[in-house]
């Protein structure tokens, strides 16, 4: 197999099984023979666990110190890109289908990548330990913070979203599992870093099959035959329209500070990124077997290869940049292993 599919697999794998679930929708529908509504949450906790398994806590340690581009990454991800969001959603949000309008504000709450940001920072000659420091906590907040936001934002938009089985939910099938992995990587460490990209690629083809699964069920709702490209074209132009500004405000705050220009990179590889490898498990916990998941999942399909596109020819850029002998740069820190680009 050539070399590009190897390193694209997943997301050459996403139409693919969007593609399946109109195929052969009856399969892994909620009450099909796969019985996806007891799997695919037995998928998002082995996500989790695994998600425990390999993260390094010690980045948290290591990356103390550089306050302004953690403050920067952390309110951009949790603070400004919701704003962003919610500023959007009511000056267009009434011209949306009110699924991928909710679909919308549950990818500006959502938490950064963790492997793709660190890797772009690293290949573009920034502050690789801050990004895995701001990457590794996004990913801790996100399990409390992505959740308490959608519940706000529902409940302000009259619909309602019990908080108390969702909550019961995250503790059994989020945090339990990122505890229990984080509790046995001590003695498991050389064999997770070891097998690092196997378990990778285990939890991406989970998120394929949760993938899958929710466009089964709009599919045997038929809510894609109810809207068609009414859904699709507005959905492409309103990520567009976010990720553009998400990467302009990134530059102007990050300038405002003052970064040096390694944590300038690093914030630039953070702050505008949001997880897929998280967000599908996590908004099959939070939406529970809502008809409407595959459109509101809509919006983080669109923007994951978006990121990874420009974001990568972005990183390239400032890479070759960074080598030139005149480049006022500091020494590059030590890149940690690289894993799979989907999370």
């Amino acid at each position: 197999m050539p070399p590009f599919f190897l390193r694209n697999w997943f997301a050459l794998s996403l139409p693919i099984a969007v593609a399946l679930a109109w195929v052969i929708p009856d399969l892994g529908s909620a009450d099909g023979p796969l019985k996806t509504s007891i799997s695919t949450k037995a998928g998002v906790a082995l996500i989790f666990l695994i998600q425990g398994l390999t993260l390094p806590s010690t980045a948290l340690r290591k990356g103390l110190s550089q306050w302004k581009l953690h403050l920067l990454v952390q309110s951009f991800t949790f603070l400004v890109f919701p704003v962003m969001g919610i500023v959007l959603d009511r000056l267009a949000g009434g011209w949306l289908a009110p699924d991928l309008r909710l679909g919308f504000l549950y990818l500006a709450v959502l938490p950064s990548t963790i492997t793709t940001s660190v890797i772009l920072t690293g290949m573009a000659g920034g502050n690789t330990v801050g990004a895995l420091f701001n990457a590794v906590l996004s990913s801790l907040l996100g399990v409390f913070v992505t959740p308490l936001w959608v519940a706000w934002l529902m409940k302000a938009s009259g619909q309602q979203q019990p908080l108390g089985p969702v909550i019961v939910e995250i503790v059994t099938l989020l945090l339990i599992p990122l505890v229990l992995g984080q509790v046995l990587r001590p003695p498991c460490a050389a064999w997770a870093d070891r097998n690092k990209k196997r378990l990778g690629n285990l939890s991406s083809a989970i998120v394929l099959f949760i993938v899958y699964a929710a466009f089964c069920n709009s599919v045997k709702q038929r809510l894609w035959t109810q809207h068609g490209l009414n859904v699709l074209l507005p959905a492409a132009g309103g990520v567009l329209l976010l990720f553009g500004l998400a990467v302009l405000l990134t530059e102007v705050l990050a300038r405002a500070l003052s970064l040096q220009r390694p944590d300038l990179i690093a914030a630039r590889c953070c702050a505008p990124q949001k997880t897929l490898a998280s967000g599908v498990p996590m908004a099959k916990i939070i939406f529970g077997a809502h008809p409407g998941l595959g459109l509101i999942l809509l919006p983080v399909l669109l923007y994951h290869p978006l990121q990874l596109i420009v974001c990568g020819a972005l990183a390239s850029r400032w890479g070759r940049e960074a080598s030139r002998p005149n480049a006022a740069t500091k020494p590059k820190e030590t890149q940690p292993s690289q894993g799979p680009q989907n999370q």
